[in-house]
């Protein structure tokens, strides 16, 4: 996927954090859809003269390290596994571009609304070197204390960040997932499979929904928590996502 994504990230006019700092919608309505690789090659194409891509010091495709937490009995995945609509994320992601790391607090309530609140820490496993910063963060926003949470699992993957024109939706698209399971060991990786996310404030229009819909690019939950966590942990529940899971491998010629 690597370099043609990259040659095809270059014909979109580019867009620098400075000029999207109002663009962060730490509020929103998210929505998701997986591609195959071939499919995000049209859509690359057919977003032209509709977005920006941001572009960091000449770079249009950021990598990303992240690890999530969860109880010692999963309580945060089996949330997900069962349909609630009220659920928590917690996680560290590095920016590894520019090594900016951050504890993320993720909440997503009935109404299908998601709330990220962050705060920036000295690096990717000094979570329990920061208690005085990390402990009255969580107290404020989480619905755990740092005694009941545990790193489960981290993913590596590329994004590419996407801005309309009108400056009211943000796309981002993930690629090339790698998964490491802390307490299975397990290992697994996505190689044709894209995440298409993308993310208003409400229901403003998007020139994307049709550009998806065109080109036969379904709606699909995906949680890379969840999904990467199911791919390499065979003794979580997974009964859920099996109808995810089976498209995934199909993309991926799994079958």
């Amino acid at each position: 996927m690597g370099y043609s994504i990259a040659e095809k990230a270059q014909l979109l006019p580019p867009i620098t954090l400075q000029e999207m700092s109002g663009i962060k919608l730490m509020n929103r309505t998210d929505t998701k859809f997986v591609a195959t690789a071939e499919q995000l090659h049209s859509f690359l194409l057919a977003v032209q003269g509709k977005y920006f891509i941001q572009d960091i010091n000449g770079k249009r495709i950021a990598s990303y390290h992240t690890t999530y937490f969860d109880t010692e009995d999963y309580q945060m995945y089996n949330m997900h596994h069962c349909g609630r609509t009220t659920r928590e994320k917690i996680r560290i992601r590095t920016y590894m571009d520019s090594n900016d790391t951050f504890f993320e607090i993720k909440n997503k309530n009935n109404h299908g609304r998601t709330k990220k609140k962050r705060i920036a820490i000295q690096g990717h496993d000094t979570i329990h070197q920061e208690h005085d910063s990390v402990i009255p963060f969580m107290a404020k926003h989480a619905w755990y204390e740092i005694e009941e949470i545990t790193p489960v699992i981290e993913n590596w993957f590329n994004r590419i960040t996407l801005v309309n024109f009108a400056k009211t939706e943000r796309l981002t698209i993930d690629f090339n997932l790698k998964f490491h399971h802390l307490k299975s060991e397990g290992r697994d990786q996505l190689d044709k499979v894209a995440i298409i996310e993308l993310k208003r404030d409400g229901n403003v229009p998007s020139p994307a929904l049709d550009i998806l819909r065109d080109l036969r690019i379904k709606r699909s939950g995906f949680s890379k928590y969840c999904i990467g966590s199911a791919l390499t942990n065979k003794n979580l529940k997974r009964n859920n996502f099996k109808e995810r899971l089976r498209m995934i491998n199909k993309i991926e010629n799994k079958l």
